[in-house]
């Protein structure tokens, strides 16, 4: 897999919703692909084969440090710092899957997924089809919010079955990271019900967009069925169109982030209606002075000259000192919930 088309990477903008509340997608995506990794764990990339359910996946992959001497990938114009295809060691290793945003890429969160894997974890995050910085096909049809679980878990079916190092794998210890589309994602993925008329805000019904001649045209599609291997999720700034009903199903063990200030039709208003939703208190954080895009890595110099509304943050807002934090909130989290339990 090759992200050599992000020399080509050009500004447009795509709208997450059918009103005028847009993210830059395709910048957002390149964010997650213009920085420099501090970490040294290992680094792959892996395909999911096509079959009956969906297209191939091209994912990225994460694993434990490995006694291999970390040194520089180049993978033009993406530098990581790492083993490239590194011998995976360790048995009953626990696994992470990430679902990115709209428009996102398998990289977006590699600051995360890198501090996972140093914490003994192999983290598999997803490059959706029809919605990432690559090809925007699908981006604005239901269809896609139906597909993307089951992108999901295509992905760990793959991890837990097929992975050449599968045996390694503890397929009782999976968990699940969500930013977004993929906060969405993961809740589906975990039993929950949307309601697409929740949000007229988002969905306002004289719009031309697809999705919501869709949604008015009650052209919604069937709800997946949610995967029952998933032990506890991480939901970052998530995309809601539930209410307590339609979360009611969702008992697995979440740690809900919202950024203090949102964006792009998410608010911390939905994000606190979810924390009142869960039938299960989530494990809560609030980022203060944060906009949504602090969950992204921070951006190297030549992106934040390019996309300063994606890489600017609020006053008093440190980024790099953030996610120093988010993610050893995000590891511990995991570590309560998934890497300590006894599998039967």
């Amino acid at each position: 897999m090759t992200f050599s088309s992000l020399h080509r990477l050009r500004v447009r903008t795509r709208f997450t919703s059918c009103s005028g509340l847009g993210i830059r997608l395709l910048l957002a995506a390149a964010l997650g692909c213009a920085a420099t990794l501090a970490q040294a764990a290992g680094f792959a990339f892996i395909e999911v084969p096509a079959d009956k359910e969906g297209p191939a996946l091209r994912d990225a992959m994460w694993s434990p440090p490995c006694s291999t001497q970390p040194g520089r990938i180049d993978l033009a114009p993406l530098v990581l710092q790492g083993t490239r295809d590194c011998a995976v060691a360790g048995q009953g290793l626990p696994l992470v899957v990430v679902s990115h945003g709209a428009g996102g890429s398998a990289l977006g969160h590699h600051g995360t997924a890198a501090a996972l894997a140093d914490a003994g974890y192999v983290v598999a995050p997803i490059h959706h089809p029809g919605d990432n910085f690559q090809d925007l096909s699908r981006q604005g049809h239901l269809s896609a919010f139906a597909t993307q679980p089951v992108d999901m878990r295509r992905l760990t079916d793959y991890m837990l079955g097929v992975w050449h190092l599968h045996a390694q794998l503890d397929a009782g210890k999976v968990g699940f990271f969500g930013y977004s589309r993929g906060g969405y994602t993961g809740l589906m993925a975990m039993g929950a019900k949307p309601d697409w008329m929740l949000r007229p805000d988002l969905f306002p019904p004289l719009s031309m967009r697809p999705l919501c001649g869709e949604i008015r045209r009650n052209e919604i599609p069937a709800t997946p069925a949610p995967d029952a291997r998933i032990k506890a999720e991480v939901i970052v700034d998530p995309l809601s169109v539930f209410d307590a009903k339609g979360l009611g199903q969702v008992i697995t063990p979440v740690q809900l982030w919202a950024s203090a200030l949102g964006g792009s039709g998410v608010t911390l208003q939905s994000a606190e209606a979810m924390r009142q939703g869960l039938p299960r208190a989530p494990d809560w954080h609030v980022a203060a002075d944060a906009e949504r895009y602090a969950f992204l890595p921070p951006c190297p110099p030549a992106l934040a000259q390019a996309a300063p509304e994606i890489c600017r943050d609020a006053p008093g807002f440190d980024r790099v000192a953030f996610h120093q934090i988010f993610n050893a909130q995000v590891a511990a989290f995991f570590q309560r919930h998934i890497a300590t339990t006894r599998t039967p």
